[in-house]
């Protein structure tokens, strides 16, 4: 799933294109995207409007049409917003025809992408308030903050961390990156870190997003920019993805594991596992040649 650094890039790269441009079409393809409104009802609110500016918040890119009309969008698994691409691209399930003969393209092969129009500031931020915490580089991500939103969360810290009510933007890559950064195992208490270690996370989680914004986001399945091109934080990851491989600072091996149902990467030797924890069974690696991800 794109996770804050992806959708981040997305952001970045459309802004420059659709800022002030008028949407003199919109094709709803797919009727799911906008569901539960009608996709002709999604259209008749959008189509007409000059997208003022493109916003992010956590995982979410946010059309502001102005008058206080906003399109959220949310690319979920595979979702990616293409533009100028081939009209004949595959998967598509939504069309901005834009003034000026361009069009952006909304793709994705699952299906899981969704859209919704809100009406007022007011309803678009107690939207997010309702599920969106902390933006980590909003200036607020520190380490009493992080400490405060843990007290008594006796869930995993992998939990806590892919839990967007707490802070937003973080998925599964960047949750296993900064935790092996921080060197805090992923099944460790949430509440129970040592006190030193809420501001080194803090501070690793941004330095791992911000390595992947840096490197435009991570490609493993279906990511792609707005020009049709990948990203290539995947090449740079130091645990995520690499069971069976030497850490990149003990050179113990990287083990998978299964916490809060997903894949999990870890350094057992630099992030210590929590007494009293279960047993949690790596995922089998096979030989370098064939090694199993």
């Amino acid at each position: 799933m794109p996770e804050l650094p992806e959708v981040e890039t997305i952001r970045l790269q459309l802004s420059p294109a659709l800022a002030g441009k008028r949407i003199k079409r919109l094709e709803v393809i797919d009727p799911k995207w906008g569901s539960p409104i009608a996709a002709g009802e999604l259209a008749a609110l959008v189509q007409g409007r000059t997208i003022e500016c493109l916003d992010r918040r956590g995982k979410y890119l946010i059309f502001d049409l102005g008058e206080e009309i906003f399109l959220i969008c949310h690319l979920r698994m595979t979702g990616n917003f293409l533009y100028d691409a081939d009209p004949a691209v595959s998967y598509q399930r939504a069309v901005f025809e834009l003034e000026g003969g361009h069009a952006l393209r909304f793709t994705d092969p699952r299906r899981f992408g969704t859209a919704e129009v809100i009406v007022g500031a007011g309803a678009l931020e107690k939207y997010f308030a309702a599920r969106l915490g902390i933006e980590p580089f909003s200036g607020a991500l520190d380490g009493a903050a992080l400490r405060s939103l843990a007290t008594g969360k006796r869930t995993s810290i992998k939990a806590f961390l892919l839990d967007q009510r707490a802070v937003a933007g973080i998925g599964n890559i960047y949750a296993d990156e900064a935790l092996f950064r921080a060197e805090v195992h992923p099944l460790r208490e949430a509440g129970r870190l040592k006190p030193a270690q809420y501001p080194l996370l803090a501070r690793t989680i941004q330095e791992a997003l911000q390595a992947g914004l840096d490197a435009g986001g991570a490609t493993i399945d279906d990511f792609r920019h707005a020009d049709g091109l990948y990203g290539s934080f995947q090449d740079q990851f130091l645990v995520h993805r690499r069971a069976g491989e030497p850490c990149p600072r003990c050179g113990n091996e990287v083990s998978k594991m299964v916490v809060a149902g997903r894949g999990t990467y870890v350094c057992e030797r630099c992030q210590k596992r929590p007494r009293g924890s279960l047993k949690r069974r790596a995922a089998p690696t096979a030989s370098r040649s064939g090694r199993q991800r």
